[in-house]
């Protein structure tokens, strides 16, 4: 049953979050609906190069470079967009969780030695140190995903410390260590679960800086030029930027459109998932 104070009810109250919800659901449905709408896929050169939006009823969003078909390819580019964004994700949210785990919950040299490991990664910016990844390998997937992955890891991991740190004085993990739960048992069965909400929030957020930072490398070139995504379509669209501006724009709108809807349904997890909201 869906009350006021139920966590349904909260996000609901939060009308920003709601509609960015609709957004992004709308935004899977063109990567769910890509095939069925678009058969012949996004590579295929369907009309004249350069056409602008409403010059052919057949291409509502005009055509590239090489004629193919934006709608086409903004369809299957959310495809893509959204995995590489969704795998990063999962992955810094692993690494992060369990380096943060084990620095909070071991503390003394351990933490030491992996606090220190992090900053090592945040010394460099985000976007140089995946450029510099991407760059050492053959753009792909699979190097885009891990570099991206690589460079988020470490904000998750210092809030996964600090929240370690706070619970660990708590009745409830002393309980667990006079019992003689084994650390493995105590860190999964009773710290992660207390710690959670902000990986949730943070993981949420961390999709949208995933999907601008795989913009940012397609744009440089250091996309992968076998997978259609809205980064791929920006750096395409750079090459005639000052006369067709719109082959640019379109993805990048979409990019935009994107990340705003991921972050407000973030703020909107963050008010639900907050006990201090409860009783607004």
């Amino acid at each position: 049953m869906i009350t006021r104070n139920s966590l349904i009810g909260r996000f609901g109250r939060h009308y920003p979050a709601v509609a960015g919800l609709a957004l992004l659901a709308a935004v899977t449905a063109m990567a769910l609906l890509a095939p069925v709408l678009f058969p012949q896929g996004p590579w295929r050169m369907v009309g004249r190069p350069q056409l602008w939006p409403g010059a052919d009823p057949r291409f509502p969003l005009g055509t590239d470079i090489l004629g193919r078909d934006l709608l086409a390819c903004l369809f299957y580019g959310a495809r893509v967009s959204l995995l590489i964004g969704i795998s990063a994700t999962l992955a810094a949210t692993l690494i992060g969780t369990v380096i943060g785990a084990a620095a909070g919950f071991f503390g003394g040299r351990v933490d030491r030695w992996l606090m220190g490991f992090t900053e090592i990664f945040q010394t460099t910016p985000p976007f140089v140190l995946a450029v510099v990844v991407v760059a050492a390998f053959t753009p792909s997937l699979t190097s885009i995903i891990i570099a991206i992955s690589l460079v988020s890891w470490p904000p998750l991991a210092r809030l996964v410390r600090a929240q370690f740190l706070q619970l660990m004085p708590r009745e409830f993990v002393l309980a667990g260590i006079v019992m003689g739960m084994s650390n493995t048992r105590l860190i999964v069965t009773q710290l992660l679960p207390n710690a959670i909400t902000p990986i949730i929030v943070s993981s949420s957020l961390m999709i949208a800086s995933a999907i601008l930072l795989e913009a940012g490398l397609a744009f440089l070139g250091l996309g992968d030029p076998n997978a259609m995504s809205w980064g791929y379509m920006i750096g395409v669209g750079r090459e005639v930027l000052r006369t067709d501006w719109y082959i640019t724009t379109i993805p990048g709108l979409a990019v935009l459109l994107a990340v705003l809807a991921i972050n407000l349904v973030g703020e909107g997890l963050n008010d639900a998932l907050n006990p201090r909201s409860r009783n607004r």
